[in-house]
């Protein structure tokens, strides 16, 4: 199982740890004896891990494929319009499969459809079910009827938790049931997005394929500390690194923020101390993703907001007011922030930064860094670090 930051509480279970009884969101304590007994395996979250393996498996995606949309960090639709013609599809879900496991050596499933819904809960029989081989093909005569009738009403996407049991107190169990209902009134009762929920299970597209990933609208970067943080001077540090790691993301993605927020709150389930939380924004004078000024306004921020005496449990940093970094309205009478020269020497932070695992950093976010996340069963980063490659002996 994986664990959240801090190594909190379970996000991610594999098929044995499920059987073993294992909830999401239970506290690491809860099932530390199965770990001491050696019956379960734990591993603290690898962000760079993650995304690192994603990237790959996205990349032979799209060598396969001529239309690929990433939905996220480990899930992809695949625009196969018109491929029936030049091969059979239960065929191309094998090489899929096959292809990314041996490229990327992750095993993954296929779900093929008409629509994304259906392709959605096709893919969740292709993991549930292991005669399928990992390939579900819904375009098959009578598959697409027979799935719908044996799937819960919980697996279909667009349906959560609390529409469910509503949906269930009407009698509408599995995806055949809601296949079955009328569009209206099941709009007018819940909402249009289940109405096309309903459509999209009778085979009909109501959800376009989009190649774009839509524009963020904010950054941010948000940790639980590893302990609380009782005086300023961490909590400086804190937003620092948070402002240094949000500005890299913005950069990655070719973005300007013009606003910037800051907040800090201590735990709110709080008993038997006292409880604050406050947030603080501002708007830049032009848009900019220079961490040097980020940062710094970000520490003026905290600083109107900090009050002592408070054991602060979680602190973020927000950038919002996003633009392309290749065309923005400057201020004719305020300074540019971001110039040439600016823009030089955050490529070339970068560029050092991503060949040498992070080498370089402001001395302000701090060198010993004890509020930091705690991560005590990380994995290795195989594939993003030098130091940490696997060694064949």
């Amino acid at each position: 199982m994986v664990l959240s930051n801090n190594d909190g509480c379970i996000i991610s279970r594999s098929a044995e740890a499920k059987a073993m009884g294992l909830k999401m969101a239970a506290p690491y304590y809860q099932v530390r004896e199965y770990v001491d007994r050696g019956d379960l395996h734990v591993f603290s979250s690898n962000y760079a891990l993650y995304g690192d393996l994603s990237a790959r498996v996205m990349e032979v995606l799209e060598l396969i494929s001529p239309q690929v949309e990433v939905y996220s960090i480990d899930e992809a639709f695949l625009n196969l319009q018109g491929l029936e013609a030049l091969c059979e599809l239960d065929q191309f879900g094998m090489e899929v499969k096959e292809k990314v496991f041996d490229w990327v050596g992750l095993p993954v499933c296929v779900g093929i459809a008409p629509t994304k819904t259906l392709a959605k809960l096709a893919n969740y029989a292709a993991k549930r079910y292991s005669d399928s081989g990992g390939v579900v093909n819904l375009t098959k005569t009578g598959w697409c009827e027979r799935l719908l009738k044996i799937s819960p009403i919980e697996e279909v996407w667009g349906v959560g938790r609390k529409s469910a049991l509503k949906l269930r107190a009407e009698g509408i169990n599995t995806a055949a049931d809601l296949a079955m209902s009328d569009v209206e009134t099941i709009g007018n009762r819940y909402s249009v997005v289940l109405a096309r929920t309903i459509l999209e299970l009778r085979g009909i597209g109501c959800i376009g394929f989009e190649q774009e990933p839509a524009a963020k609208q904010q950054v941010l970067c948000s940790r639980t500390f590893s302990s609380r943080i009782t005086e300023l001077r961490p909590l400086q540090e804190a937003i620092r690194e948070y402002a240094f790691r949000a500005a890299e993301k913005l950069r990655q993605e070719e973005r300007l923020t013009s606003q910037i927020s800051v907040y800090i709150r201590t735990n709110p389930n709080a008993q038997s101390e006292p409880r604050y939380r406050n947030v603080a924004s501002c708007a830049l004078p032009t848009p900019t993703n220079d961490s040097r000024f980020l940062m710094k306004q970000a520490v003026a921020l905290l600083n109107t907001i900090y009050r002592s005496g408070y054991r602060y449990m979680k602190a973020g940093v927000v950038f919002s007011h996003l633009q392309p970094s290749d065309s923005y309205q400057s201020d004719l009478f305020a300074p540019d922030l971001q110039s040439t020269k600016t823009n030089k020497l955050m490529k070339t932070l970068d560029s050092i930064n991503q060949r040498f695992n992070g080498a370089v950093m402001f001395a302000g976010q701090g060198m010993e860094q004890t509020w930091a996340m705690q991560r005590n069963f990380l994995s290795p980063r195989y594939t993003s670090s030098w130091q940490e490659l696997p060694r064949v002996r």
